[in-house]
């Protein structure tokens, strides 16, 4: 069974964090539950929009026997990937209903490890104790970064790694305010986005790449590396996420996938 730890690490959300939850829990509803399925009995790990193979970037190497937190799972399936490649595996993520499918498809594909209730920028864990922090679209634009990158710092031992996926600042400027994928004309200010709330959705955070470096540095991390990530040839059309097209991903980065160690 799996081990789900209720409560937030608040006492009370704030308006913003109630918004996201609220958000993702109709999101589950209407897509990730289903999706879910297909994420757990998928046995390569991948990236992004356009399932770009984990073997293609190198980001995560050996995780076996390692330490490994997730902030902002989802439904859990990069966690679950983790455990099946040996590394002990705790996952995080405000959304109830997001964890309920998580407890769902570990009871049908396995394996368990725990599912933890909680806001990635308060996380109720001791510090020190992971050699790993990841985060595939979870805490990384849904969180402010300024907490949640300090949260990783001291859940981090010293020499270990953090790796987070998001969306590029690209195409946070070119989403239209009515929904759909980005097109080719920027249509708000970059300063906008540091902290954007979208119309009839939840409130996003986009810094700018020199942001990322400067407060990635300031809470001891050294960049080893940033992918920008394109769509592949061939690539298939993202299920329900659908901020980019293939074609305009082709062209343009549509993600930004980050990887730091603490010294």
């Amino acid at each position: 069974m799996a081990s789900l730890i209720g409560g937030s690490a608040r006492a009370g959300l704030s308006a913003r964090l109630e918004r996201n939850r609220a958000l993702w829990s109709e999101v589950n509803a209407q897509f990730t539950d289903g999706d879910a399925d297909t994420r757990w009995s998928t046995s390569e790990i991948s990236w992004g929009l356009f399932r770009i193979p984990e073997t293609e970037l190198g980001v995560l190497g050996d995780v076996a026997g390692q330490n490994v937190l997730e902030l902002g799972c989802g439904t859990a399936y990069l966690s679950a990937w983790l455990a099946r490649a040996g590394a002990r595996v705790v996952a995080v993520d405000l959304s109830r209903a997001q964890l309920a499918t998580a407890a769902r498809c570990q009871r049908r594909y396995g394996p368990t490890f725990p599912l933890v209730e909680a806001d990635a920028e308060r996380v109720p864990l001791r510090g020190d104790a992971f050699d790993l922090v990841v985060s595939e679209y979870g805490a990384s634009p849904w969180c402010d970064p300024v907490p949640w990158v300090w949260e990783a710092a001291r859940l981090l031992r010293t020499g270990g790694r953090l790796a987070f996926l998001t969306s590029s600042v690209l195409t946070a400027l070119c989403v239209p305010d009515a929904a759909g994928p980005a097109g080719e004309t920027l249509l708000r200010p970059q300063s906008d986005v540091t902290s954007v709330t979208w119309p009839g959705g939840g409130t996003e955070f986009h810094p700018g790449h020199g942001a990322w470096i400067r407060l990635l540095g300031a809470t001891g991390f050294a960049v080893e590396v940033l992918h920008e990530l394109y769509a592949p040839p061939g690539a298939a059309p993202p299920e329900y996420y659908d901020i980019a097209t293939v074609g305009w991903a082709s062209r343009w980065p549509a993600e930004d996938l980050w990887v730091a160690r603490k010294t």
